[in-house]
């Protein structure tokens, strides 16, 4: 799992990993499968840039056949 102990449940002990992380007194903790520990306990890193990275990624013939599948989705709930 983790190369570091896990995080602190403490809310001040959590406040301290963090500023130990940004200030560079931690190195760069990352988990054995790559992941930036510091990101997955913030839980943002990269999340607000996800949608519109991933649209403009996608054709528009495809991100109008997503858009489609939800909508059909969407109103599949209302006829219950």
């Amino acid at each position: 799992m983790a190369s570091t102990p896990k995080r602190p449940r403490d809310p001040n002990q959590l406040a301290k990993l963090v500023a130990d992380i940004a200030t560079g007194k931690i190195h760069a903790l990352h988990t054995d499968d790559g992941k930036n520990l510091a990101a997955v306990s913030l839980g943002r890193l990269g999340g607000l840039k996800g949608g519109k990275a991933r649209a403009q990624k996608l054709s528009a013939k495809k991100r109008s056949e997503i858009a489609r599948n939800a909508a059909v989705v969407r109103w599949k709930a209302h006829d219950k």
